[in-house]
């Protein structure tokens, strides 16, 4: 059998290794300098036009970003069920409760009427998750938190450059976070950015993330030890140089698997909407299981299962909602390998496997 080709394949070069002995050369390991720096190119280089916080992890950039905008224990936040539990655990975390909405069956996010069925008084914000790296239909899902004096809060995890309209996601909510874990776009080691729409968010943040002091011993909130290391930071920066050619390939090989594969449903891209690729998102409408089974044991391909059991049926969150399209995404969709490690022959091999697979019904 060839090589196995992997789900995802995070990409560390000398160049990573080599900001990493800079910064221990130096003796600044913690929230220092290059923190400092990777926040400012961050914004920079998507376009966001706002200041950028950096944190340890995206689940506490979601955290302390609720907290930043007054979430509080008995309020309400709507969010996807479809989604990877951080979303609904981060507002969980706050005492608050996330509340589940359905998603639009062609973009996996937050779908916005079933956003505007579930708003109670209760409720303050919307979470909608920029799933797989395609951008949430935002206009659509700000008129409804504009008619109901809603704030949005954007989960930007998997979508790093990913667009709607000409805005960068990011760019819309009142904060949003983005993931830095080692399989997503780019990856500082570990840690996450969070973006924000106002100078008391920021503020927070920055309190937020460190023991709730500005200076030292000077503490005005009770705080969280939710720094980012220089370390971290220093990887994050050269991934930055990177990134734009990670994703052009990305979006290559998401074009060629459209173009070529067959029996199983490609994922659309809206109108306006640039995709990123995080994920390589099909349908598989008979045997789902099946075929990542025998994708992986007969031909030596990777995929990844994202999420098969929806936040609303994870123990923490047991609640009797009706998501029908949530329900069949979670029955249906399986990732296929689109990291921009592929060769042409991995990209071929793909094709070739799930075409013979998905007509002898595996």
């Amino acid at each position: 059998m060839s090589d196995f080709i992997p789900p995802a394949k995070p990409i560390i070069g000398d160049e990573e290794r080599a900001a990493v002995d800079r910064v221990m050369r130096s003796g600044v390991l913690a929230q220092g300098p290059e923190v400092a720096a990777f926040e400012s190119e961050f914004a920079e280089h998507f376009g966001l036009g706002r200041a950028c916080v950096a944190v340890n992890s995206g689940t506490s950039g979601l955290h302390l970003g609720l907290l930043s905008v007054g979430v509080k224990p008995g309020d309400e936040v709507i969010v996807p069920s479809f989604t990877f539990a951080a979303t609904a655990n981060s507002v969980a975390l706050t005492g608050a409760k996330p509340v589940f909405a359905d998603i639009e069956p062609a973009s996996f996010c937050l779908d916005a009427a079933s956003v505007a069925a579930v708003v109670t008084e209760r409720t303050v914000g919307v979470m909608p998750v920029h799933l797989y790296g395609h951008p949430a239909n935002m206009h659509a899902l700000q008129a409804v938190a504009d008619r109901h004096g809603l704030k949005i809060f954007e989960d930007a995890a998997q979508a790093h450059g990913a667009s709607l309209g000409g805005t960068p996601v990011g760019a819309f909510g009142t904060f949003a976070m983005f993931s830095l874990y080692p399989t997503k776009n780019m990856t500082s080691g570990e840690g996450g950015m969070v973006s924000v729409g106002d100078d008391e968010t920021e503020r927070l943040l920055r309190l937020y993330r460190n023991q709730g002091m500005q200076r030292q011993y000077e503490n005005e909130v009770v705080g969280f030890n939710n720094r980012m290391t220089d370390i971290h930071a220093a990887i994050g920066r050269v991934q930055l140089t990177k990134v734009d050619a990670w994703t052009r390939q990305r979006q290559d090989n998401a074009a060629y698997l459209s173009a070529n594969i067959e029996g199983v449903i490609p994922p659309p891209v809206a109108e306006s909407a640039v995709h990123v690729y995080h994920q390589y998102t099909i349908r598989v409408s008979d045997d789902r299981d099946g075929l990542a089974k025998a994708l992986r044991e007969e031909r030596g391909i990777g995929s990844g299962m994202f999420y098969p059991v929806p936040n609303h049926r994870l123990a923490p969150f047991m609640a009797g909602v009706d998501l029908p399209a949530t329900e069949e995404a979670a029955e249906q969709c399986l990732s296929l390998p689109v990291h921009p490690s592929l060769s042409p022959g991995d990209l071929e091999r793909i094709v070739t496997a799930v075409n013979t697979l998905a007509k002898a019904g595996a």
